[in-house]
């Protein structure tokens, strides 16, 4: 089976947008591939984090993402810091990289304009990124736009070394990710639901109560005309609580369109809210089971074996190919 890989960035709270458009779609992938999920905490050190609640993220964030479905028993979960021999990794794949490579990365260009007294590790993160790639034998890595590049350097970095030294890194490929279904704000529909929105009447976090979420969709922005039909340009309030209903209830658009044909914008609204409320209240359930069990322990510390267990090996290979070694190393007879 091929394999995929994922990395979660532990930075603020999950909305019901990366519910629908982002977490169900990982959900799919898990059914067709070798998948491997992990919380990229080093990554989140680029820039300063308070060291409490990163810790408390760290957990929270994999709890929520197993809570929503992600099944421990079809993907490998992990916390990447916990893998000593990643970072042991990304260290020899930079001794491979150039300066050029690593400072033309689009991230990299951008956020060191914004700062001069940027870290360093803002500009060797994209090689730690492969090393989170490499040292498994992904086959593929899904991705959006903007990430491709990461996936290409990891590319030209592990085909430099097998050129240099002796094939040992699979080329991994980008996975586009597809565009799931674009979940808007609720007070502002011509944007997307995001959790650094400044305004969090329009945000429905995975964390909020019954009561806030119900609150929320029952005073989200509509039209006055007072017919549920999808246009997302005439009426992108009403067809943004129909893509929510159509995606946590798999009806058609259609099939929503001709239940509600004779009802109300405010009999629709408390359809939607009870649906997203009932949806996110079973999620959070089984969230908070999670925290007050060692369930998670089990899950991690499955999965950290795992994981330690393949760095390991890739990385005494690497120190063997590089002459990092107390033996005597002949290349040509390990080809």
């Amino acid at each position: 089976m091929k394999k995929i890989l994922t990395g979660l960035k532990p930075t603020g709270d999950l909305t019901l947008g990366n519910y629908i458009g982002s977490i169900k779609q990982m959900i799919d992938l898990q059914d067709k591939y070798d998948s491997y999920i992990f919380v990229a905490d080093l990554h989140a050190l680029t820039i300063y984090q308070d060291p409490i609640e990163l810790n408390e993220r760290i957990k929270k964030m994999l709890a929520l993402y197993i809570a929503c479905g992600v099944d421990p028993e079809k993907n490998t979960i992990y916390i990447q810091s916990e893998n000593e021999y990643i970072p042991a990794i990304s260290y020899l794949l930079e001794c491979t990289t150039t300066y050029g490579e690593a400072s033309r990365m689009i991230q990299f260009k951008e956020k060191s304009k914004q700062n001069s007294n940027f870290s360093v590790g803002l500009l060797t993160y994209p090689i730690l990124m492969a090393a989170d790639i490499l040292y498994c034998d992904v086959d593929y890595v899904p991705v959006g736009i903007d990430q491709k590049q990461h996936v290409e350097l990891a590319r030209n970095i592990a085909e430099r070394f097998n050129n240099r030294y002796m094939e040992i890194f699979k080329l991994p490929e980008p996975m586009i990710s597809k565009t799931g279904t674009k979940i808007k704000d609720l007070k502002d529909p011509s944007k997307k639901m995001s959790k650094s929105d400044t305004n969090p009447l329009g945000v429905i976090s995975m964390f909020d109560e019954r009561n806030v979420i119900i609150s929320k969709i029952l005073k989200a922005t509509t039209d006055n005309d007072n017919k549920i039909l999808y246009n997302s340009k005439e009426k992108p309030g009403i067809s943004n609580l129909m893509n929510i209903l159509s995606s946590l209830t798999g009806k058609s658009l259609k099939e929503i369109e001709k239940e509600f044909a004779l009802k109300s914008y405010k009999e629709f609204k408390e359809c939607v809210a009870n649906v997203v409320a009932n949806h996110i209240g079973v999620i959070q359930d089984r969230y908070y089971q999670l925290l007050d069990s060692h369930e998670l322990e089990e899950i991690l510390n499955k999965g950290i074996e795992k994981s330690r267990e393949l760095a390991k090996e890739k990385y005494d290979l690497m120190k063997k190919c590089m002459g990092l070694t107390r033996n005597k190393v002949n290349l040509e007879e390990d080809r």
